[in-house]
């Protein structure tokens, strides 16, 4: 069997060893040091956020930030249903309970009209949701002007869930920088790795400081062991913040090659009836194309989501349904959720495409030669 096709993995340039080799000569094999500092300025100076606390996964950033937020036992959380368990489960975390909001059907990211009737029946049963969770999927943009311009309405704090969407862009302003807080993640088949990873951004530098602290144990400063608050064990290793800064110096380049796999499959696609791509709505929105998607008509293509996901699968070539959305999972299946079906004819319909910046030109032919035989074209 040829080698296998990855749908996203990790792809080191060549600088990470460095930073590893200096944290490994200094001694700076811990769970902070300078690599740590370095990764945080560098994530604050290419987001253009005025603080950062690198930490163990972008899981661990959404549950700070809620911890930050004050949640408790009890409170409504709204969050987007088409996304990752990763983006919900730190809701559980604190015993809150979770409110889903479908997607919307061009970014495919939170529906701002399902939004504010979600806040307005919260308001109305004397519920008011605590916090906004708003994903980027797939590196997309969401409708952020809308969604915020309703958050600051009813004056609820928003978190961007920005895992999959560093280098993404609306209005030319990083996604992550729109909310109160931002999360990222650098899980080994994100757009640049630590292996895994993730990191909180926010303006507000005191509260990144709070971050710092709880992430560390919450340890008081004092010469003994003294914790006055529960603390967490969620900050990044030096060794790991290595790779980080090593990654940073690739990442415009990464951003570069994942928009080009994208025009690539457009090309690919070009004139088939039934395909569509989730692509930028005009040019406010600038997608780093983490992953390219597509949905398939399959009365007016011909073919189906798992006919071309089995015909890739046989030819050792990886590719994905989309989220099956958390609404619809049976760990949340008793929580509220508005819905209007969006999100789950996406699932039933969609797949993500091989988008590995490791692809090589004989990759691409093996796929490209999957997909011609899908459509029934002849080399």
């Amino acid at each position: 069997m040829e080698q296998k096709i990855w749908l996203s993995s990790p792809n080191m340039g060549g600088a990470e060893i460095r930073y590893i080799q200096q944290a490994i000569d200094t001694n700076w094999v811990a769970p902070l040091g300078p690599n740590v500092n370095g990764f945080e300025q560098d994530l604050c100076d290419y987001t253009g956020t005025k603080a950062c606390a690198a930490l163990s996964s972008g899981t661990s950033a959404i549950h700070l930030a809620l911890i930050l937020l004050g949640i408790k036992r009890g409170d409504d959380i709204i969050c987007s249903s088409f996304t990752f368990s990763a983006t919900c489960n730190p809701i559980l975390y604190q015993q809150a309970n979770p409110v889903f909001i479908d997607s919307e059907s061009e970014t495919w990211n939170m529906n701002p009209l399902l939004l504010e009737k979600a806040i307005k029946d919260g308001i109305f049963r004397n519920k008011k949701p605590k916090a906004i969770i708003v994903v980027h999927l797939y590196g997309m943009p969401a409708k952020i002007d809308e969604i915020i311009s309703i958050a600051n309405k009813y004056e609820i704090p928003v978190i961007e869930d920005a895992a999959e969407a560093l280098g993404s862009k609306y209005k030319g302003k990083a996604l992550g920088t729109f909310g109160k807080f931002g999360i990222l993640s650098f899980n080994g088949n994100k757009i640049i790795t630590t292996s895994g990873g993730g990191a909180l951004i926010s303006d507000e530098v005191e509260l990144i400081e709070k971050a710092r602290f709880l992430a560390t144990q919450a340890r008081d400063n004092a010469p003994h062991y003294q914790h006055s608050e529960v603390g967490y064990n969620y900050r990044m290793s030096n060794i790991v913040a290595g790779i980080g800064r090593g990654q940073m110096e690739v990442l415009v380049k990464r951003v570069e090659q994942k928009r080009s796999i994208n025009k690539w499959y457009k090309d690919v696609f070009k004139g088939i009836d039934g395909v569509a791509f989730l692509t930028e709505l005009n040019n406010d929105y600038f997608s780093n194309y983490w992953l390219t998607t597509i949905i398939i008509d399959e009365k007016k293509a011909g073919f189906n989501r798992e006919d071309l996901r089995f015909a890739l699968e046989k030819e050792n070539i990886e590719a994905r349904p989309l989220w099956k959305p958390m609404h619809m999972q049976p760990v949340f299946e008793q929580y509220s959720a508005f819905v209007d079906k969006t999100s789950e004819l996406l699932f039933d319909n969609g797949l993500c495409l091989p988008s590995d910046t490791n692809m090589t030109e004989i990759d691409k032919n093996r796929i490209f030669s999957v997909i011609q035989n899908i459509l029934g074209i002849s080399n």
